[in-house]
């Protein structure tokens, strides 16, 4: 499939274009839960994340990231149930990691401010690309003194060591959202720009099936690895070739010809689908009725 460019499309369909084991790593967000006005279009997660799994290559790194609503006084857990699902068809779950956001906003409820997502990092097999990012020491240079219990009967030897001048970052990356109003859920440059850097290689091929406004497409650009994108919104397409510069190219969507009492016009109609907004099944309760098995959306 044609590199940096984005797909104007249903990334589930723009998808079986490409080949299995050919995408390096992806980078994406999905719209979870009720939390996202996506242009009523559906998210049908199992299906996707099966054709991750496919295009990956092995050895490739797929984040996802992703966070809950809460639904009735109860968070959903559907972050958790894409984590769980991811390894049911494959996925090693390589790494839970957060990202903090500083400040969150303040809202009216019973509950501790929200101030984090989930970021998946899943890997089919073992990562083949692993670059952990570094942080400067707080005791670069000073001599530190540890006592270990090595024995039974209480006995401890010491160790000594020279701090190094740089530790590895813990999974916990603070960065503050992106705030220039492009698109409701961006998340940072730089957030996109270290995932990038700790599990892909330049010239490797970066997919994200739902680029949003662009930003992996963007920091891939930025690092010299390639990137496809794929993006259903029309609006973020425009979006996206203002930030990357590169070419738009449009799926076929699914038409019928019906006859306006005014004129004859083409209308673009969206396949319904026994999915919830929040990508899990619509399911027949023995009672008769319908509801979501994740978030229990009343489907009656």
């Amino acid at each position: 499939m044609k590199t940096n460019v984005c797909y104007l499309g249903d990334c589930l369909e723009v998808m079986k274009g490409i080949e299995d084991k050919s995408i390096d790593m992806i980078l994406t967000s999905p719209p979870y839960d009720n939390l996202r006005d996506y242009k009523g279009y559906t998210f049908n997660f199992e299906g996707i994340a099966k054709e991750i799994y496919r295009v990956l290559k092995d050895g490739g790194v797929c984040v996802w990231i992703v966070g809950d609503a809460t639904i009735k006084g109860s968070e959903t857990g559907t972050s958790f149930k894409q984590a769980l699902y991811f390894k049911e068809i494959g996925f090693n779950l390589h790494d839970t990691m957060i990202w903090q956001k500083p400040n969150p906003i303040p809202r009216s409820h019973p509950r501790y401010e929200q101030g984090f997502e989930y970021m998946f990092v899943l890997s089919k097999g073992v990562p083949k690309s692993v670059k952990l990012i570094r942080e400067p020491s707080k005791n670069a240079g000073k001599l530190i003194v540890r006592k270990i219990q090595k024995t039974s009967d209480g006995l401890l030897t010491q160790t000594q060591n020279i701090c190094k001048d740089t530790k590895v970052k813990t999974n916990v990356w603070l960065q503050a959202p992106e705030n220039i109003g492009l698109h409701p859920a961006m998340f940072p440059e730089k957030l996109a720009e270290d995932h990038i850097l700790s599990w892909s290689n330049e010239g490797d091929t970066v997919l994200d099936p739902m680029a949003g406004s662009g930003t992996t497409l963007k920091m891939a650009k930025k690092n010299n690895r390639k990137f496809i994108g794929i993006e259903i919104s029309e609006e973020y397409c425009e979006i996206i070739k203002e930030r990357t510069g590169c070419e738009i190219i449009r799926e076929q969507l699914e038409t019928v010809e019906e006859e306006n009492p005014i004129e004859k016009e083409v209308i673009v109609k969206k396949t319904t689908t026994d999915i919830c907004e929040c990508g899990g099944k619509i399911k027949t309760l023995s009672s008769g009725e319908r509801c979501c098995e994740w978030c229990m959306k009343d489907y009656n």
